[in-house]
């Protein structure tokens, strides 16, 4: 079955930088578009960045400070995020939609399958 794993998130100060991994299996994964999703207490399920095999997207809210990047070999996306800021702390999920099926958008009710998330905390 399809699962999306993702690692790497933590505590970090204000203008820190964390690398986001996301670990896939049971799909072929060169054929799906990542994204990369956020949920902070209160809010919407926020989109930051998503990659295919000929694009990737940002949110004007990380374009600059979060770079996408995908690994087909290993299975495996990251998102690098520079600059951190403390309203960037939220739950950070990966998620995966088949290429063919991908609307070109961050909509999160546009991808198929989510990882379980990982915390990222911006404090001093």
């Amino acid at each position: 079955q399809v699962q999306l794993v993702e690692s790497g998130g933590g505590l970090v100060q204000p203008g820190g930088s964390l690398r986001l991994s996301c670990t896939a299996s049971g799909f072929t994964f060169e054929y799906y578009v990542i994204g990369w999703f956020r949920q902070a207490p209160g809010k919407e399920r926020e989109g930051l960045s998503c990659i295919s095999s000929t694009e990737t997207l940002y949110a004007e809210s990380v374009k600059g400070r979060f770079t996408i990047s995908r690994d087909n070999a290993k299975y495996t996306a990251s998102l690098q995020m520079n600059n951190l800021k403390p309203e960037d702390t939220a739950v950070y999920y990966c998620a995966a939609v088949p290429q063919r099926q991908w609307a070109g958008t961050l909509d999160y009710y546009s991808m198929h399958h989510w990882g379980k998330g990982t915390l990222v905390t911006v404090s001093s």
